[in-house]
């Protein structure tokens, strides 16, 4: 929505930018880049008092932005002549050549508007009349660093800085130089150089406050700001304030500011999740309740407001109920309002009030999901499964889009699971696998079983970092067992399952038989795996990798090259797997063109673990997730268990599976690829059918 006003500038049309940015910020008064190319238009204009008060505005709504504060510091500098017009520098310029300021000042205006050809221009000119002017390197500097060369920035800033420590437009490009390199310390000394130096400069303090608080000291980046907050600071100034004490630990002090920032602008997100954040850590939901009843009494359209005071009332309550119902009543046509009171009936176990408001949204939108699901769910309830299934297939019918259709169809076979027509189920899941086939990955071809492996070498003395290979076949609940070690700041890496996979041998579905056939060898492999590391942010062998694949022929490389690694298997019994894959789909999203070559597959698929497991080939753990897809602390249990280590605090459920046996359901519909898997799912200590 900024592309009219940045073109206008780009065009020197600076009435239309002008015009254009005016009619922006009156339709966006609280968004702070409208603001800031309103003081781009200003400048551009020559109105530089004005210029300063629009950019003034950007900043207070953002104050943790540093592309506004330079900004600022560009309308600054361009304001050394607040009785000169931007025509006005023009024409000084173009009467007396030898006039460097004009250039200067023009250069740095067009730096403000984002025109770095000009700037570069004007300093090219500038150059010829004093060619070792420091001025000149700030601007250099900064059109070098807005083109990404952080370094040659930095090389001519600093030499400029040493001619002339004092000037602020010198400091104002160090600074944002060194944020640029993330140097954090030395920027916020480059900024404070300019504080100490024109205490007036007060929108700096929130920049430095940034600045402390990328060093890992959000306290004292919180008092940065006190002075700030004493006279009449913005909104977004006391949020950012309350945010930096809720990084600190500061709850209650956190919680004072956000109330402040809320009852001024309680439309404003970031606020209201700080604050949700504040009142959780406190408890404190009476003030919860009544913060935000006194925010909705003010704004009762605010679908934001109603979904936070929702959640400070028990699930199922009589309270979250009433909550629910005045949320319709003051947004009566906004479709979440019903679908939260649908849910609340439900939880509070009012089935039949639950179904009536489900009708109510599909009359209003015909086809919405959550609410198709729940009268879907009425009629199973009533035992109706003709009528339920009869409901899905006429969402089918009507849906446009293919991807609509595709999960329709695959939510019919499970609404026909429920319905206890299994064979049905398979023909739609079958049905829609085959035509989705050929947009998915291939089933690689697992190697012949060997007799020997190379000797499992001996762990590396002192043996540090223990790299962990994880992997589990469609269909096994690998990732929840994925979910349960991916923490903040952790070891998994998952970037093999997305557009952009490290380029290694665990990702070519070719390198199990160049491994067997003697065409890699397994020190090439690992070679080329740690290679990888520094793209993929890992220090050392800490690394949880989960695999695309696994075959028995990479212990050609594992044995000899990474004896102290461990592979993590996630397991079920191998015909819920198969289920599971049909109907779920898998992390990998491989194809299933013929459901019995599927079987088959798997059945070879899950030999080689048979075969690690019982030769004991590989140092390895099975997780048997049999029974624990929805228990995330059993999972997490059972993993720490393995590996003998404390295991964070589990994540909440995903979603809903099959539960463990469920194949047995469909014992005929799947008689044959069932008995195709059975051999291997006995080797692996599962029943026969």
């Amino acid at each position: 929505m900024y592309d009219p006003v940045i073109q206008a500038l780009r065009r020197n049309d600076s009435a239309m930018a002008l015009t254009t940015a005016q009619i922006l910020v009156g339709e966006n008064p609280d968004d702070a880049q409208a603001h800031r190319w309103l003081a781009a238009a200003l400048q551009q204009q020559g109105q530089a008092e004005a210029a300063l008060e629009s950019i003034d505005r950007a900043i207070a709504l953002a104050p943790e932005d540093a592309e506004l504060h330079l900004a600022r510091a560009g309308v600054l500098i361009g304001a050394r002549r607040n009785d000169e017009a931007l025509a006005a520098l023009a024409a000084s310029s173009g009467l007396d050549p030898n006039q460097f300021m004009a250039y200067t000042m023009q250069a740095q205006l067009a730096l403000g508007r984002g025109d770095l050809d000009e700037a570069e221009r004007l300093s090219r000119l500038a150059a010829r009349v004093a060619p070792d002017h420091p001025q000149l390197a700030a601007i250099d500097g900064m059109v070098a660093l807005r083109r990404g060369d952080a370094d040659r920035a930095l090389r001519l800033v600093v030499a400029a800085s040493q001619q002339a420590p004092d000037d602020a437009q010198i400091r104002y490009a160090l600074g944002f130089i060194y944020m640029a390199k993330q140097h954090w310390a030395f920027a916020e000394q480059a900024f404070r150089g300019i504080v100490e130096r024109n205490p007036a400069a007060t929108s700096l303090h929130s920049l430095i406050a940034e600045l402390i608080h990328r060093q890992g000291r959000p306290a004292e980046a919180a008092d940065e700001l006190a002075p700030l907050l004493k006279s009449g600071a913005s909104p977004a100034l006391h949020r950012y304030a309350g945010q930096l004490r809720l990084a600190a630990g500061q709850d209650a002090e956190a919680l004072e500011l956000l109330r402040t920032a809320l009852a001024a602008q309680p439309r404003d997100r970031q606020t209201l999740l700080a604050i949700i954040e504040a009142w959780r850590r406190l408890d404190a939901r009476d003030d919860a309740r009544h913060t935000l009843d006194a925010a909705l009494a003010t704004t009762p359209d605010s679908h934001d407001l109603w979904l936070a005071r929702l959640l400070f009332e028990a699930i199922g309550s009589a309270e979250a109920c009433a909550v629910a119902q005045r949320w319709v009543n003051a947004m009566p046509a906004h479709l979440p309002a019903l679908e939260a009171q649908m849910a609340a009936l439900d939880h509070a176990g009012d089935a039949v009030a639950a179904e009536a408001v489900a009708q109510r949204i599909v009359e209003r939108e015909p086809g919405r999901t959550s609410a198709e699901q729940r009268l879907v769910e009425a009629l199973l309830a009533r035992d109706e499964p003709a009528a339920a299934i009869a409901r899905v297939q006429s969402l089918i019918d009507a849906a446009q889009e293919p991807l609509a259709r595709q999960n329709l169809r695959n939510w019919l076979g499970l609404v026909q699971d429920r319905a206890g027509r299994q064979a049905d189920a398979v023909a739609t899941w079958t049905a829609l696998a085959q035509e989705t086939a050929p947009s998915r990955l291939p089933l690689w071809t697992p190697t012949e079983p060997v007799q020997a492996w190379p000797a499992l070498a001996s762990p590396p003395e002192p043996q540090g970092a223990r790299p962990l290979l994880l992997w589990g076949a469609p269909g096994s609940g690998v990732e929840a067992m994925a979910a349960v070690v991916n923490v903040p700041g952790g070891w998994l890496r998952a970037d093999r399952f997305t557009a952009g996979p490290p380029q290694d041998g665990f990702q070519n579905y070719n390198t199990p038989a160049a491994l067997a056939g003697g065409q890699m060898t397994g020190q090439a492999l690992i070679e080329g795996w740690r290679a990888a590391f520094p793209a993929r942010a890992i220090a050392g062998d800490n690394i949880v990798d989960w695999l695309l694949w696994w075959d028995n022929a990479l212990l050609h490389a594992l044995r000899p090259q990474l004896p102290h690694g461990v592979l993590l298997i996630g397991l079920r019994d191998p015909r819920d797997m198969l289920l599971d894959w049909l109907a779920f789909g898998a992390p990998a999203p491989l194809a299933i063109a013929d459901l019995q070559q599927a079987a088959e597959w798997l059945a070879a698929v899950m030999a080689h673990v048979a075969e690690l497991h019982e030769r004991d080939a590989y140092p390895h753990r099975l997780i048997r997730l049999d029974g624990l897809l929805h228990e995330p602390a059993a999972i997490s249990a059972a993993i720490g268990q393995a590996l003998e280590t404390a295991m964070p605090p589990p994540p909440p459920p995903g979603p809903g599976r099959f539960p463990a046996g469920h194949w047995r359901n469909y014992a005929q519909a799947l008689k044959a690829p069932f008995a195709a898997l059975e051999p291997v799912a006995q080797r692996l200590g599962y029943p026969e059918i």
